[in-house]
């Protein structure tokens, strides 16, 4: 099992449960060494005093503050010690509509666990009560001596907590981007058309169903090249659309998509008529092909199946 990477008290009014806060996600990015071109030989980052150039251990390092003329020096015991208490607590001070966050604000997701069975009903009764009223906790606490604003929140059974930005952490966009149109006419054919588009590519959201192929690509090069073999170069970014040949474009996407749609019906329904189907064959159809699936085999239940559950009920 994992590790909590912070554990203390989550607290909303006079109760208390005891949580632990784990990291809800992972990163597949393939990470690269740093190599002096021409050689084999690592290149290494080292802190070294910049007046020596001496190499300095981590525990001789102090943070410190350039106040101008000199550095206000801050050891971490400091830092602990103007926030009694804070970096244990996780305080809940009110609980807001989940549709009015705005979702430029959150960045990182944990899970929030119980650190006994003991509390379990405390933290499954916030857990419910959150889910049924659709609203979040904010709260803020300490973690590796910085401070942060959090949503606590139901999701599929436990409840997890969001970091959120600061509301002075979010940039102006009319100061940052200095391109954006002003007031810019557009037909009702054009916006019929666009919205037209929208309909034609409407998807049902499986995460599942997207993958990093950038990543994928990255380690098929580094086995290319392990082999002494070459990999194709990916095609050139199309071309940015002309506002004349806006419509045209437009119209031919319109098109594009109702014939990828039609042909994915086809190959679908092709595929429906081969039984029986393999767990493995089912991997690659959507949830909402696979829920069609099922309503013809009258798979009883499965408007409260996961896509899992889904292709396990086909399979057999």
């Amino acid at each position: 099992m994992a590790r909590p990477v912070w554990s203390g008290s989550l607290t909303f009014g006079l109760v208390s449960v005891p949580v632990g806060l784990y990291t809800a996600t992972d990163s597949h990015t393939v990470h690269f060494h740093q190599l002096q071109r021409g050689t084999s030989d690592r290149v290494r980052n080292r802190r070294v005093n910049e007046r020596t150039g001496e190499e300095v251990a981590l525990d001789d390092i102090v943070k410190g503050f350039d106040a101008g003329d000199e550095y206000v020096l801050v050891e971490p015991e400091e830092l602990e010690d103007i926030a009694p208490g804070r970096s244990r607590t996780l305080e809940i001070t009110g609980f807001v509509d989940l549709d009015e966050v705005d979702p430029i604000f959150f960045d990182r997701t944990y899970y929030l666990g119980p650190r006994d069975k003991e509390h379990g009903k405390v933290y499954r009764l916030l857990e419910q009560a959150l889910s049924r009223a659709n609203r979040a906790g904010i709260a803020t606490f300490v973690m590796r001596q910085r401070e942060y604003l959090v949503a606590v929140k139901a999701e599929n059974g436990l409840l997890t907590c969001h970091t959120l930005h600061w509301a002075d952490e979010i940039r102006d966009p009319r100061e940052q981007i200095d391109t954006l149109p002003g007031r810019v006419r557009t037909s009702d054919k054009e916006r019929r058309m666009a919205e037209q588009l929208i309909e034609t590519l409407a998807v049902d959201w499986d995460p599942e169903e997207y993958r990093d192929t950038f990543q994928e690509k990255v380690a098929a090069l580094i086995e290319a090249k392990k082999a002494g073999e070459t990999v194709e170069k990916a095609e050139p970014p199309s071309e940015s659309t002309t506002p004349v040949d806006l419509l045209e474009a437009l119209r031919a996407s319109v098109e594009k998509g109702r014939g990828s749609k039609a042909t994915g019906a086809a190959e679908r329904r092709k595929g429906r008529s081969r039984s029986p189907r393999r767990a493995r064959d089912l991997q690659d159809l959507s949830k909402s092909d696979l829920y069609d699936m099922a309503a013809e085999a009258q798979v009883r239940g499965r408007s409260t199946m996961t896509r899992a559950e889904l292709i396990r009920n086909l399979a057999a």
